[in-house]
């Protein structure tokens, strides 16, 4: 008996055996909640759905069903929360669709996505909470920070782009999945009014890089800071350098901390030619580099390299979480800087 427990990989993998368990029951307990929480809102909805004088008492049915209910099964079902039930179904009317993903959520992440407006967002935060296993807290500050509505991605599904290539559905190895523009980077720590350099940019970057990592999304693995590349007459420093292994790209991240210029611009792209040439391996997909700065600029857009290049691309970075009319405004006006960029302006 002492040999056996004094064995720490049996006591290792036995404790391994049950955390997987419970993780297990954890995740089934979930599903089972979520599916009886939909077929709740499913019945309401049928029930008040019978006829005009049925819809009439629907109006007090809720209440009615609360009073009934939680005496005898508590506080899941009160008045508010069968409200809940009642839009879970309405919002996702076709389960079949909603249980193929709900194996790594809960009912919170369920009733966080009840507040996304648009279906076509609402199924994609579903998808990727599930597929990427985010956390409440991630999906909560995904959703509040408009992450669907700021990838270049979506930004590209505009009417006004006559390229057909352009408007081709987006999977996971096309590279503008993973680019955003704004990017919200509020967990730096910077107020509104703060001043900094970019060494200091960089710095809490870096200080805060797992953070940074969820807001790149999904496949970033951080590789270097300040990574140097010596040439035969120079010695260069890149900002930030990462590796997406979904799109088998490294990326290239050069910080500003104003306006994009075209002087930025041109030490990008040498930079991203360098880094094809010097470091990057055969068997990985030409590099991308990032300007991320305090501004982008229409103009610099239109006539510099970035205009139509498949390899660069500038941000605007905000340092602080703006409020929801703020980044509205700012997520079309980086609409109408991605277009320019591309040569679509009008």
């Amino acid at each position: 008996m002492n040999d056996i427990m004094n064995n720490s990989s049996v006591i290792n993998d036995i404790r391994k055996i049950i955390e997987q368990g419970r993780y297990q029951a954890y995740s089934a307990a979930g599903q089972v909640a979520i599916t009886t929480y939909w077929n709740i809102g499913k019945r309401i909805v049928e029930e008040e759905q019978q006829g005009e004088e049925r819809a009439k008492y629907g109006t007090h049915l809720i209440a009615e069903l609360a009073e009934k209910l939680m005496p005898i099964f508590g506080n899941n079902y009160n008045k508010r929360n069968l409200q809940h039930y009642r839009k879970f179904y309405i919002q996702f009317p076709d389960f079949e669709k909603v249980y193929e993903f709900v194996h790594n959520l809960n009912w919170t992440h369920i009733r966080r996505l009840l507040s996304v407006v648009n279906p076509e967002a609402r199924m994609w935060y579903l998808k990727n909470a599930s597929e990427e296993m985010w956390s409440t807290t991630t999906l909560d500050r995904n959703i509040s920070s408009q992450y669907f509505e700021r990838r270049l991605a979506a930004q590209r599904e505009n009417s006004n782009i006559k390229d057909s290539k352009a408007v081709a559905p987006y999977h996971d190895s096309d590279p503008m999945e993973y680019i955003k523009n704004p990017m919200i980077a509020e967990f730096m720590g910077f107020r509104k009014d703060t001043k900094f350099d970019e060494s200091q940019l960089e710095q809490a970057l870096i200080d805060n890089l797992q953070q940074f990592i969820l807001e790149l999304c999904r496949g970033f693995a951080f590789v270097d800071r300040q990574k140097h590349i010596k040439t035969d007459t120079a010695d260069f420093y890149i900002d930030l350098v990462f590796y997406n292994f979904r799109i088998k790209r490294f990326v290239l991240f050069e910080l500003k901390t104003h306006t994009l210029t075209h002087q930025d611009v041109g030490q990008l792209d040498m930079y991203v030619r360098m880094f094809d040439d010097l470091v990057k391996g055969n068997d990985d997909n030409p590099t991308i580099g990032i300007l991320l700065c305090a501004e982008t600029d229409k103009t610099i857009a239109k006539y510099s390299v970035l205009h139509e290049s498949e390899q660069l691309f500038a941000a605007k970075y905000m340092a602080f979480m703006p409020t929801e009319e703020e980044l509205q405004r700012e997520i079309e006006k980086q609409k109408r800087f991605f277009l320019s960029q591309h040569g679509n302006e009008e």
